[in-house]
């Protein structure tokens, strides 16, 4: 298969999997028990204003016509209102998605860079106890769940030593100071990297391990290719032969970095709610405890076609780093 038709075929799966996601969710959401309309009336609103909902996004019309409706709301990035706030559910969202990425992108990029450097000095070592020891502390905090990692950072550095915050992302104090200020200026503060430390250390912790064992394995299987010994009779500095080490045995690492992107979206739900963190995973369980279903079904959406597209993107990474791919 030639390359522009392999990297088409891709194109087309990924289109053809999103649509199907898109249908799913749709089907999804009307099969679920209980109605939109009788949650509205639970909640005190009038009659009139139940049947102005009901008319406004075609609830009434058969099966077919909604599905038709949803579609070109979806294409014009309508995905309707909150129901807890009234306002867009993109303009809802917005900030919490935000939110979310300056604290996974940073914490898992520097959980890769960090476990893949000491992964490369447990590889490259000829002492087995600092290997043995170093691999049993990056499978302690491996195989310890996010969520519990994040309860008892709070136990021990919130509650018991004082340390840092217990949760949130800014006082109230310093909110209402900036209250004025453009959007980004909140994020600049000290208040805030105070806030950050304890979930960013809780994730790079956690997802470290996977950098470490896969650079170590790694390493210790490019250490017996000829190269070394050539690094080694040329009387190579220890750290220049390290770090030329280090980037032959780095594919696997590189690989596997955006799957863990990915995968992160789905584990760290709990690490926001467990530090108040006001991302896209806490505005989702807020959302499902409330019954705010347009907000349940968007953040849906995005956490499926972030999965698409990262997937897509490792596809075309092993394509480029080995043409065997492109082949088979």
């Amino acid at each position: 298969m030639t390359s522009a038709r392999w990297f088409a075929s891709r194109i087309v799966q990924m289109f053809v999997t999103f649509c199907l996601i898109v249908t799913f969710l749709f089907v999804l959401f009307r099969l679920m028990p209980g109605d939109i309309t009788n949650l509205f009336l639970f909640q005190g609103a009038s009659p009139e204003a139940v049947a102005a909902f009901e008319e406004k996004w075609g609830l009434n019309d058969p099966i077919h016509l909604q599905f038709i409706r949803y579609i070109e709301n979806f294409l014009q990035l309508d995905m309707g209102q909150s129901l807890q706030v009234g306002t867009p559910v993109v303009e809802y969202t917005r900030m919490k998605l935000f939110n979310s990425f300056i604290l996974i992108a940073p914490a898992i990029t520097s959980a890769y860079v960090l476990g893949a450097g000491w992964g490369t000095i447990l590889g490259s070592t000829e002492n087995e106890r600092l290997e043995r020891y170093g691999i049993s502390l990056a499978i302690f905090f491996g195989t310890i769940p996010s969520f519990f990692l994040g309860i008892m950072a709070v136990v021990v550095f919130s509650l018991t030593l004082g340390i840092f915050p217990s949760g949130g992302m800014l006082r109230p104090e310093t909110i209402s100071m900036y209250s004025g200020a453009p959007w980004w200026r909140p994020y600049l503060t000290a208040d805030f990297a105070w806030h950050y430390i304890l979930p960013f250390s809780v994730i790079l912790l956690r997802y470290s391990y996977i950098p470490t064992m896969l650079m170590t394995t790694s390493v210790q299987e490019v250490r017996g290719q000829g190269f070394t010994f050539y690094h080694r009779i040329t009387g190579l500095p220890k750290w220049r032969k390290l770090r030329r080490l280090g980037r032959h045995a780095s594919l696997p690492v590189i690989t596997m970095y955006p799957l863990s992107m990915t995968r992160a979206i789905g584990g760290l739900v709990l690490v926001e709610v467990v530090f108040n963190w006001p991302g896209i995973g806490y505005a989702l369980v807020q959302a499902v405890l409330v019954g705010d279903f347009p907000v349940v079904q968007f953040i849906f959406l995005l956490v499926a076609a972030f999965i698409i597209l990262s997937n897509f993107t490792i596809d075309v990474v092993y394509g480029v780093i080995d043409p065997r791919v492109r082949l088979e």
